[in-house]
Protein backbone atom coordinates (compact mmCIF):
# COMPACT_ATOMS: atom_id res chain seq x y z
CA UNK A 1 0.00 0.00 0.00
CA UNK A 2 1.49 3.63 -0.93
CA UNK A 3 2.49 5.31 2.42
CA UNK A 4 1.71 8.55 1.65
CA UNK A 5 -1.02 9.77 4.22
CA UNK A 6 -2.28 12.52 6.38
CA UNK A 7 -2.29 12.62 10.30
CA UNK A 8 -5.49 14.36 11.60
CA UNK A 9 -5.21 15.31 15.29
CA UNK A 10 -8.18 15.91 16.64
CA UNK A 11 -7.37 16.71 19.66
CA UNK A 12 -5.49 19.98 18.60
CA UNK A 13 -8.63 21.01 16.30
CA UNK A 14 -10.50 21.55 19.82
CA UNK A 15 -7.01 22.98 21.55
CA UNK A 16 -7.43 25.71 18.43
CA UNK A 17 -10.97 26.11 19.19
CA UNK A 18 -10.61 26.50 22.36
CA UNK A 19 -7.94 29.44 21.97
CA UNK A 20 -10.45 31.53 20.05
CA UNK A 21 -12.97 30.80 22.39
CA UNK A 22 -10.63 32.30 25.02
CA UNK A 23 -9.22 35.24 23.27
CA UNK A 24 -12.65 36.43 22.56
CA UNK A 25 -15.35 35.55 24.86
CA UNK A 26 -17.49 35.54 21.68
CA UNK A 27 -19.53 32.61 20.33
CA UNK A 28 -18.26 30.81 17.64
CA UNK A 29 -18.81 29.15 14.66
CA UNK A 30 -15.96 26.80 13.45
CA UNK A 31 -15.41 27.20 9.72
CA UNK A 32 -15.42 24.07 7.92
CA UNK A 33 -15.66 24.73 4.59
CA UNK A 34 -13.89 23.21 1.66
CA UNK A 35 -14.11 19.70 3.57
CA UNK A 36 -12.54 21.17 6.67
CA UNK A 37 -10.14 22.92 4.57
CA UNK A 38 -8.98 19.29 3.40
CA UNK A 39 -9.12 17.93 6.86
CA UNK A 40 -12.28 16.43 7.20
CA UNK A 41 -15.25 17.69 7.40
CA UNK A 42 -17.75 15.65 9.42
CA UNK A 43 -15.23 14.37 11.44
CA UNK A 44 -14.40 17.48 12.10
CA UNK A 45 -17.63 18.96 12.98
CA UNK A 46 -18.02 15.71 14.83
CA UNK A 47 -15.15 16.62 16.92
CA UNK A 48 -16.14 19.95 17.83
CA UNK A 49 -20.12 19.39 17.95
CA UNK A 50 -19.89 19.68 21.59
CA UNK A 51 -17.89 23.07 21.93
CA UNK A 52 -18.99 24.73 18.89
CA UNK A 53 -22.13 27.50 18.88
CA UNK A 54 -22.26 26.18 14.99
CA UNK A 55 -20.77 25.61 12.05
CA UNK A 56 -19.80 27.53 8.35
CA UNK A 57 -19.64 26.15 5.20
CA UNK A 58 -19.80 27.75 1.54
CA UNK A 59 -22.48 26.30 0.22
CA UNK A 60 -25.76 24.17 1.02
CA UNK A 61 -24.09 20.74 -0.59
CA UNK A 62 -21.74 20.98 2.54
CA UNK A 63 -24.33 21.74 5.09
CA UNK A 64 -26.35 18.74 3.66
CA UNK A 65 -23.54 16.58 3.72
CA UNK A 66 -23.03 17.49 7.56
CA UNK A 67 -26.99 16.98 8.05
CA UNK A 68 -26.74 13.41 6.86
CA UNK A 69 -23.87 12.88 9.14
CA UNK A 70 -25.83 13.53 12.04
CA UNK A 71 -24.96 16.91 12.86
CA UNK A 72 -27.57 18.57 14.31
CA UNK A 73 -26.06 22.02 15.29
CA UNK A 74 -26.30 25.25 13.47
CA UNK A 75 -24.82 25.53 10.26
CA UNK A 76 -24.37 28.90 8.41
CA UNK A 77 -24.19 29.39 4.44
CA UNK A 78 -21.29 31.94 4.23
CA UNK A 79 -22.53 32.49 0.39
CA UNK A 80 -26.04 31.89 1.09
CA UNK A 81 -28.19 30.61 -1.72
CA UNK A 82 -27.44 30.78 -5.38
CA UNK A 83 -31.11 30.13 -6.29
CA UNK A 84 -34.06 30.54 -5.05
CA UNK A 85 -35.49 27.12 -4.78
CA UNK A 86 -32.83 26.40 -2.26
CA UNK A 87 -35.03 28.43 0.15
CA UNK A 88 -37.35 25.67 1.49
CA UNK A 89 -34.59 23.02 1.91
CA UNK A 90 -32.81 25.36 4.40
CA UNK A 91 -35.89 25.57 6.53
CA UNK A 92 -36.21 21.88 6.08
CA UNK A 93 -32.74 21.75 7.34
CA UNK A 94 -33.04 24.52 9.78
CA UNK A 95 -29.61 25.81 8.39
CA UNK A 96 -28.63 29.95 8.82
CA UNK A 97 -28.04 31.80 5.32
CA UNK A 98 -26.09 34.63 4.81
CA UNK A 99 -27.60 36.95 2.55
CA UNK A 100 -24.81 39.67 0.94
CA UNK A 101 -27.03 40.46 -2.64
CA UNK A 102 -30.70 42.14 -3.38
CA UNK A 103 -31.58 39.73 -5.03
CA UNK A 104 -31.27 37.33 -2.32
CA UNK A 105 -33.32 39.63 -0.41
CA UNK A 106 -36.30 39.47 -2.92
CA UNK A 107 -36.26 36.28 -2.62
CA UNK A 108 -36.42 36.13 0.69
CA UNK A 109 -39.70 38.29 0.68
CA UNK A 110 -40.94 36.41 -2.38
CA UNK A 111 -40.56 32.73 -0.47
CA UNK A 112 -43.75 30.88 1.20
CA UNK A 113 -41.86 29.81 3.62
CA UNK A 114 -42.72 26.97 5.94
CA UNK A 115 -41.08 28.91 8.96
CA UNK A 116 -39.02 31.96 9.05
CA UNK A 117 -35.13 31.50 9.22
CA UNK A 118 -31.91 32.74 10.52
CA UNK A 119 -29.79 35.61 8.35
CA UNK A 120 -26.64 37.12 8.16
CA UNK A 121 -26.89 40.38 6.64
CA UNK A 122 -23.69 41.10 5.15
CA UNK A 123 -21.88 44.17 4.40
CA UNK A 124 -19.44 45.47 2.08
CA UNK A 125 -17.16 47.39 4.03
CA UNK A 126 -14.38 47.38 1.72
CA UNK A 127 -13.35 44.36 0.72
CA UNK A 128 -15.93 44.74 -2.54
CA UNK A 129 -16.57 41.07 -3.24
CA UNK A 130 -19.76 40.68 -2.13
CA UNK A 131 -21.79 41.96 0.41
CA UNK A 132 -24.94 45.03 0.45
CA UNK A 133 -23.35 48.84 -0.20
CA UNK A 134 -23.65 50.89 2.99
CA UNK A 135 -26.54 52.82 1.26
CA UNK A 136 -28.37 49.90 1.17
CA UNK A 137 -27.86 47.89 4.31
CA UNK A 138 -30.44 49.93 6.89
CA UNK A 139 -33.20 49.21 4.27
CA UNK A 140 -31.89 45.72 3.40
CA UNK A 141 -32.22 45.07 7.26
CA UNK A 142 -35.80 46.28 7.54
CA UNK A 143 -36.93 44.46 4.54
CA UNK A 144 -35.85 41.26 5.94
CA UNK A 145 -37.76 42.18 9.28
CA UNK A 146 -40.96 42.96 7.37
CA UNK A 147 -40.79 40.57 4.95
CA UNK A 148 -41.96 37.88 8.24
CA UNK A 149 -39.84 35.09 6.63
CA UNK A 150 -36.77 35.90 8.85
CA UNK A 151 -36.65 34.73 12.66
CA UNK A 152 -33.34 36.30 13.68
CA UNK A 153 -30.79 38.91 11.87
CA UNK A 154 -26.70 38.56 12.63
CA UNK A 155 -24.97 41.74 10.89
CA UNK A 156 -21.50 40.89 9.58
CA UNK A 157 -18.84 41.86 7.20
CA UNK A 158 -15.40 40.42 6.47
CA UNK A 159 -11.83 42.07 6.33
CA UNK A 160 -9.87 41.78 3.34
CA UNK A 161 -6.63 42.58 5.15
CA UNK A 162 -6.39 41.51 8.51
CA UNK A 163 -3.66 38.91 8.02
CA UNK A 164 -1.98 42.48 7.36
CA UNK A 165 -1.02 43.97 11.35
CA UNK A 166 0.06 46.96 10.51
CA UNK A 167 -2.23 47.76 7.73
CA UNK A 168 -5.29 50.04 9.34
CA UNK A 169 -7.50 48.39 6.45
CA UNK A 170 -9.23 46.30 8.76
CA UNK A 171 -9.91 49.41 11.18
CA UNK A 172 -11.26 51.39 7.91
CA UNK A 173 -13.53 48.52 7.01
CA UNK A 174 -14.76 48.43 10.76
CA UNK A 175 -15.93 52.31 10.83
CA UNK A 176 -17.30 51.58 7.69
CA UNK A 177 -19.45 48.66 9.35
CA UNK A 178 -20.07 50.66 12.55
CA UNK A 179 -21.76 54.09 10.55
CA UNK A 180 -23.91 51.22 7.98
CA UNK A 181 -25.40 49.52 11.38
CA UNK A 182 -26.15 52.71 13.77
CA UNK A 183 -29.46 52.32 14.93
CA UNK A 184 -30.07 48.55 14.15
CA UNK A 185 -30.65 45.91 17.15
CA UNK A 186 -28.78 42.77 16.34
CA UNK A 187 -25.68 40.57 17.28
CA UNK A 188 -22.71 40.96 14.87
CA UNK A 189 -19.96 38.84 13.68
CA UNK A 190 -16.78 40.54 11.86
CA UNK A 191 -13.90 38.85 13.16
CA UNK A 192 -12.35 35.84 11.16
CA UNK A 193 -9.21 33.92 12.10
CA UNK A 194 -6.74 36.87 11.73
CA UNK A 195 -8.79 39.35 13.19
CA UNK A 196 -9.40 36.90 16.09
CA UNK A 197 -5.52 36.60 16.67
CA UNK A 198 -4.46 39.75 15.82
CA UNK A 199 -7.58 42.57 16.37
CA UNK A 200 -8.72 41.92 19.59
CA UNK A 201 -10.25 45.93 20.18
CA UNK A 202 -12.54 45.16 17.15
CA UNK A 203 -16.08 43.91 18.54
CA UNK A 204 -17.69 40.80 17.79
CA UNK A 205 -20.69 38.79 19.32
CA UNK A 206 -19.80 36.16 16.68
CA UNK A 207 -16.37 35.36 15.54
CA UNK A 208 -15.58 32.64 12.50
CA UNK A 209 -12.54 30.51 13.23
CA UNK A 210 -11.14 29.17 10.03
CA UNK A 211 -7.38 28.09 9.19
CA UNK A 212 -6.01 28.93 13.00
CA UNK A 213 -8.44 25.90 13.57
CA UNK A 214 -6.35 23.62 11.38
CA UNK A 215 -2.81 25.26 13.29
CA UNK A 216 -1.58 27.06 11.00
CA UNK A 217 -1.09 31.17 11.03
CA UNK A 218 -2.81 33.58 8.43
CA UNK A 219 0.44 35.54 9.12
CA UNK A 220 3.31 36.32 7.33
CA UNK A 221 5.49 37.79 10.98
CA UNK A 222 5.79 35.63 14.17
CA UNK A 223 2.29 36.78 16.44
CA UNK A 224 2.03 35.62 20.49
CA UNK A 225 -0.95 34.38 19.72
CA UNK A 226 -0.88 32.39 16.49
CA UNK A 227 2.41 30.66 17.89
CA UNK A 228 -0.06 28.89 20.56
CA UNK A 229 -1.83 27.19 17.48
CA UNK A 230 -1.13 22.76 17.51
CA UNK A 231 -0.85 21.67 13.78
CA UNK A 232 -3.47 19.64 13.15
CA UNK A 233 -2.62 17.72 9.96
CA UNK A 234 0.61 15.65 9.73
CA UNK A 235 1.31 14.90 5.89
CA UNK A 236 3.86 12.07 6.02
CA UNK A 237 5.16 8.97 3.50
CA UNK A 238 7.97 6.98 3.11
CA UNK A 239 11.43 6.80 1.31
CA UNK A 240 11.08 4.70 -1.52
CA UNK A 241 14.45 4.24 -3.60
CA UNK A 242 17.66 5.47 -2.31
CA UNK A 243 20.62 7.18 -5.39
CA UNK A 244 23.68 7.70 -4.10
CA UNK A 245 25.14 10.20 -6.95
CA UNK A 246 28.62 11.94 -7.78
CA UNK A 247 28.68 15.54 -8.13
CA UNK A 248 27.35 17.37 -11.59
CA UNK A 249 24.56 14.91 -11.88
CA UNK A 250 20.67 16.33 -12.49
CA UNK A 251 17.92 15.32 -10.44
CA UNK A 252 14.35 15.57 -11.97
CA UNK A 253 12.48 16.70 -14.26
CA UNK A 254 14.10 19.35 -16.15
CA UNK A 255 17.12 18.66 -14.47
CA UNK A 256 16.74 22.01 -12.35
CA UNK A 257 19.09 20.74 -9.42
CA UNK A 258 22.82 19.43 -10.19
CA UNK A 259 24.39 17.87 -7.61
CA UNK A 260 27.31 20.13 -6.13
CA UNK A 261 28.87 17.36 -4.64
CA UNK A 262 28.83 13.65 -4.26
CA UNK A 263 24.83 13.39 -2.22
CA UNK A 264 22.83 10.29 -0.89
CA UNK A 265 19.45 11.35 -2.29
CA UNK A 266 15.82 9.78 -1.24
CA UNK A 267 12.79 9.02 -3.64
CA UNK A 268 9.51 9.77 -1.45
CA UNK A 269 5.86 8.84 -2.53
CA UNK A 270 4.62 12.15 -2.18
CA UNK A 271 3.88 14.29 -5.14
CA UNK A 272 1.25 17.12 -6.70
CA UNK A 273 -1.24 14.57 -7.82
CA UNK A 274 -1.58 14.52 -3.93
CA UNK A 275 -1.75 18.06 -3.23
CA UNK A 276 2.22 18.61 -2.42
CA UNK A 277 3.02 22.01 -4.19
CA UNK A 278 4.60 21.69 -7.46
CA UNK A 279 6.10 25.38 -6.87
CA UNK A 280 7.93 23.95 -3.80
CA UNK A 281 11.41 24.51 -4.73
CA UNK A 282 14.77 22.57 -3.25
CA UNK A 283 15.54 24.17 0.10
CA UNK A 284 11.63 23.53 0.93
CA UNK A 285 12.13 21.93 4.96
CA UNK A 286 11.16 18.01 5.58
CA UNK A 287 11.81 15.59 7.92
CA UNK A 288 13.53 12.38 7.33
CA UNK A 289 13.72 9.92 9.92
CA UNK A 290 13.73 12.48 12.85
CA UNK A 291 15.85 15.09 11.11
CA UNK A 292 15.44 18.54 9.42
CA UNK A 293 16.37 18.46 5.33
CA UNK A 294 15.51 19.71 2.36
CA UNK A 295 13.16 19.00 -0.55
CA UNK A 296 15.96 19.04 -3.93
CA UNK A 297 14.72 19.35 -7.69
CA UNK A 298 11.65 19.46 -9.33
CA UNK A 299 8.43 17.98 -7.58
CA UNK A 300 6.83 15.34 -9.62
CA UNK A 301 3.28 14.06 -9.62
CA UNK A 302 3.37 10.80 -7.68
CA UNK A 303 7.20 11.44 -6.23
CA UNK A 304 9.85 13.72 -5.00
CA UNK A 305 13.39 13.87 -3.59
CA UNK A 306 14.97 14.79 -0.70
CA UNK A 307 18.10 15.10 0.92
CA UNK A 308 19.86 12.16 2.67
CA UNK A 309 23.91 12.97 2.77
CA UNK A 310 23.63 13.76 6.27
CA UNK A 311 21.50 11.61 7.39
CA UNK A 312 23.06 8.37 7.69
CA UNK A 313 20.10 6.68 10.10
CA UNK A 314 17.78 7.14 6.63
CA UNK A 315 16.99 5.13 4.25
CA UNK A 316 14.55 2.83 2.56
CA UNK A 317 11.55 3.08 4.31
CA UNK A 318 11.98 5.80 6.37
CA UNK A 319 9.52 7.84 7.33
CA UNK A 320 8.99 11.69 5.44
CA UNK A 321 7.32 14.66 7.13
CA UNK A 322 6.57 16.96 4.41
CA UNK A 323 4.30 19.39 6.64
CA UNK A 324 2.92 19.16 10.51
CA UNK A 325 3.90 19.41 13.97
CA UNK A 326 7.57 19.70 13.08
CA UNK A 327 7.66 20.91 9.60
CA UNK A 328 4.93 24.09 9.52
CA UNK A 329 2.55 23.88 6.62
CA UNK A 330 3.60 27.58 6.52
CA UNK A 331 6.28 27.44 6.10
CA UNK A 332 6.10 24.94 3.18
CA UNK A 333 3.72 27.65 1.47
CA UNK A 334 5.68 30.54 2.04
CA UNK A 335 8.89 28.21 0.07
CA UNK A 336 6.15 27.57 -2.65
CA UNK A 337 5.03 31.11 -2.93
CA UNK A 338 0.96 30.10 -1.78
CA UNK A 339 -0.75 30.57 1.73
CA UNK A 340 -1.43 27.12 4.18
CA UNK A 341 -5.05 27.42 2.83
CA UNK A 342 -3.90 26.58 -0.35
CA UNK A 343 -1.73 23.72 0.19
CA UNK A 344 -4.78 22.11 2.96
CA UNK A 345 -7.10 22.30 0.89
CA UNK A 346 -5.50 20.92 -2.37
CA UNK A 347 -4.91 17.87 -0.56
CA UNK A 348 -6.18 14.74 -2.63
CA UNK A 349 -5.58 10.81 -2.62
CA UNK A 350 -4.17 10.74 0.47
CA UNK A 351 -5.92 8.81 3.22
CA UNK A 352 -6.79 10.43 5.98
CA UNK A 353 -6.22 9.04 9.43
CA UNK A 354 -7.88 10.52 12.91
CA UNK A 355 -6.67 10.19 16.23
CA UNK A 356 -7.75 11.89 19.50
CA UNK A 357 -11.62 12.20 18.86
Amino acid sequence: MRPARALIDLQALRHNFQIAREITGAKALAVIKADAYGHGAVRCAQALEAEADGFAVACIEEALELRAAGIRAPVLLLEGFFEADELPLIVEHGLWCVAHSLWQLEAIEKAALSKPINVWLKLDSGMHRVGLHPKDYQAGYQRLLASGNVAKIVLMSHFARADELNSQASAEQAAVFEAARQGLSAEVSLRNSPAVLGWPQIPSDWVRPGIMLYGATPFEEANAMASRLQPVMTLESKVISVRELPAGEPIGYGAKFITPKPMRVGVVAMGYADGYPRHAPTGTPVLVAGQRSQLIGRVSMDMLCVDLTDIPQAGLGSTVELWGKNILASDVAMAAGTIPYQIFCNLRRVPLLYSGS
